[in-house]
C-alpha cells in the first residue's frame, strides 16, 4: 500500500491533508512538533479501519533529524509515495517590512525554506534508492504548500512571503530534477484558509471576503487543500509536473 509523509499534520491543512489521503487508501506517517497528548488525540480521530497512520515527533528546521524521520517512516510503514510539506510558521510579529527581525525572519527561512528544502531532498535521495533496489512505486509525488503570499505581496508579513516564494522557485528545481525518475513534484498556494494561523487576521478577512476580494465567497476550509493534495496523489494528473495549483477561490486573479 502507498505511504505518505505529511509534515505538520496535526491541525489545520496538514489535519485535512492527512484525513484525505487516509480516504485515498494512504498509510500515513505525521510527523509534526505538538505534544505526545495533542497529538495522539488528533490521531484518534483520524483512525481508519483500512489504513495505518503514525505519529513522528520531529522538527522540520532540525536538519540533522530528517535521516532519522525517513528511518523512522520506513520502519513503521514503508517507503514513502507521497511527501507533503506542509510544516511551516509565520511571522513572529504581523507589522511594517521595516520592523522584521533577525529572529523572526531566520524563523521563518529555518522552517518554511531551508528545513523544507533539505527534507525533500533527503525524501528524494530515499525515492530514488527505491528505485535501485527495485521497489519503484508506479506513481509518486512531492506537494509543497506554499502561499497565495508566494506572489501575492503582504506587506505586514514579509519574512514569511519572502520563504513562500522561495519555496516556489524550489518546487520548479525538484520537478525538473526529478521528472525523469517519475517522480511528480508540484506547489499548492493556499489563499484565504480557516486555521490557526489565519485566526488573528480574522476580521480583516471577513471584510475583505464580504468586499469581492475572493471571487468565490468564502473562506477557503482545510478540506479544500487536502482534497487537492489527493488528486494529486493518487496519480490523476499523470503527465503534469512542476505545477502551480491555486487553492484560494480565485484570490490570485489581478483585476482592474
Amino acid at each position: 500500500m502507498p505511504t505518505a509523509l505529511v509534515t505538520g499534520g496535526v491541525r489545520g491543512i496538514g489535519y485535512a491533508t492527512a484525513a484525505a489521503l487516509l480516504g485515498a487508501g494512504f498509510d500515513v506517517a505525521v510527523a509534526s512538533l505538538e505534544s505526545g497528548h495533542e497529538a495522539q488525540a488528533a490521531l484518534a480521530r483520524l483512525q481508519s479501519p483500512d489504513r495505518r497512520i503514525r505519529y513522528l515527533r520531529a522538527d522540520v528546521s532540525d536538519v540533522g533529524a530528517h535521516a532519522a524521520l525517513i528511518d523512522g517512516v520506513l520502519a513503521e510503514l514503508g517507503p514513502v509515495h507521497c511527501l507533503v510539506n506542509n510544516a511551516g510558521v509565520t511571522s513572529l510579529v504581523r507589522g511594517d517590512l521595516l520592523d522584521v527581525t533577525v529572529e523572526s525572519f531566520d524563523r521563518c527561512v529555518g522552517t518554511n525554506l531551508r528545513g523544507t528544502f533539505f527534507l525533500t531532498q533527503a525524501v528524494a535521495r530515499s525515492m530514488l534508492a527505491a528505485d535501485a533496489s527495485g521497489q519503484r512505486s508506479p506513481y509518486r509525488s512531492v506537494v509543497t504548500i506554499t502561499s497565495v503570499n508566494a506572489d501575492v505581496v503582504g506587506l505586514n508579513r514579509a519574512d514569511y512571503c519572502i520563504t513562500k516564494a522561495g519555496l516556489s522557485m524550489a518546487s520548479k528545481l525538484f520537478a525538473a530534477r526529478l521528472a525523469a525518475s517519475r517522480i511528480h513534484v508540484f506547489e499548492l498556494r493556499p489563499g484565504i484558509v480557516r486555521t490557526d494561523m489565519t485566526a488573528p487576521a480574522r476580521d480583516k478577512y471577513d471584510a475583505y471576503i464580504a468586499g469581492g476580494g475572493v471571487p468565490i465567497e468564502r473562506w477557503g476550509e482545510p478540506a479544500d487543500v487536502g482534497a487537492t493534495v489527493a488528486t494529486i496523489a493518487r496519480g490523476l494528473l499523470p503527465f503534469a509536473t512542476g505545477e502551480v495549483l491555486n487553492v484560494g477561490g480565485g484570490v490570485h486573479l489581478h483585476r482592474i
